[in-house]
Order: C-alpha cells, then structure tokens, then sequence
C-alpha cells in the first residue's frame, strides 16, 4: 500500500536523523491520508522527532540539562503526543506519549525555572518574579516548583513586596515543610561549560 510506504519513508528519515525529511513526508501524508487509521502514529512520529531533536550532542557528551536548551523542540513534541492522547486515547502508542509528555513538562517546567535563576542571579528581580508566576500557573505539578516559589519569596522580597513574599512563602511551607532550599537561597555556581561566570 502506498500510505504504508510513505509512513515507512518517513520512519527511514527519522533513523538516519534527516529530521526535515521525515516532517515533509509526514506533512505530506497527513494532507493526502487525513482520515486513515495510521494518524496516531504520525503524530507519534512527529512528536518522537522533536523529542529526539532536543537531544543533542552538548546533552549527550557534556551533561548539559534540557532545561537550558531552546524549549522550541520540547515545545512541538508537547504538542504532537498531546494529540496521540487527546485525539486516539485507545492508541497503541498512548503509554509512551502519556510518559514522554510527562517527561516534557518537567523540561519545560526546568526551562522555565532556569530562566528565572538567570534573572534573578543578574539582579532582574522582576523578570525573575514575573518568570517564576508564570512557572506557577503553568506547571502547578512538576518538581520545579519548589525552587519556583523560592526564587518568588527572594525576588518579591528584594522588590519590596511583602504581602506577595509573605504569601509564597506560606504556599512554600505548606507545600515543602523540611525543604532547605529557602535557607540555602539560590545557588549561584556555574556549570563547567559556563566558563564567563
């Protein structure tokens, strides 16, 4: 069958790392294809190249986190597995979607958290607060929130904001009761690639 062939091309690219071959192909398909059955899999395919386009050689070789990379690839593989779950729940390839989108979020969630350390490290104190709100209210259940609301209570309280300071940090005790990470602050070492600090 022609449709098998080209989800096979497509599969073919992806092995060999040719990522933009892989995609037209599957563009392609889904234009002539848009009801068949094999849909699951092109977006399962989809969101495995961009999953896989994060991973580059720095993260392989040198230890860097997702985190600190462009979250744009994260971002599309986020998006294609959430269509694997939303639009084919029964899905032969919805496990694996469901723990990769898990897995995405909590980068995402990193990203985010490292952007606001960066801030908050630099002095921008508001771009810090305003980052870590907005790591918050989108990612309420990943483990980055810890550091989250203390980059939150240290920022707010440099800004002079004590009711918001005050507020964060009784979500924080709440929330992480034997936590020493308020204590301790926020850590401003490098890691070894980041010679300039």
């Amino acid at each position: 069958m022609l449709f098998r062939s080209q989800l096979e091309l497509a599969y073919g690219h992806y092995r060999l790392g040719e990522k933009e071959q892989a995609l037209s192909t599957l563009e392609r398909f889904s234009k002539m294809y848009p009801s068949s059955p094999a849909m699951d899999y092109v977006f399962y395919l989809r969101g495995l190249i961009h999953f896989n386009d994060q991973l580059g050689l720095l993260v392989k070789l040198g230890g860097q986190s997702l985190a600190d990379r462009d979250l744009k690839a994260s971002r599309q593989a986020y998006d294609a597995f959430r269509v694997v779950l939303e639009r084919y729940p029964e899905s032969a390839y919805a496990d694996d979607a469901r723990q990769r989108l898990r897995y995405l979020v909590n980068t995402m969630a990193e990203g985010e958290l490292s952007i606001a350390k960066f801030y908050w490290i630099r002095g921008a104190h508001v771009a810090a607060a305003n980052r870590a709100q907005q790591l918050l209210q989108q990612f309420p259940d990943t483990p980055a929130i810890e550091e989250a609301l203390v980059v939150l209570i240290l920022a707010s309280r440099e800004l002079g904001l004590t009711q918001q300071a005050d507020d964060a940090e009784r979500v924080f005790k709440l929330n992480y009761p034997n936590s020493g990470k308020l204590v301790a602050g926020l850590s401003k070492s490098s890691r070894w690639w980041e010679f300039w600090r």
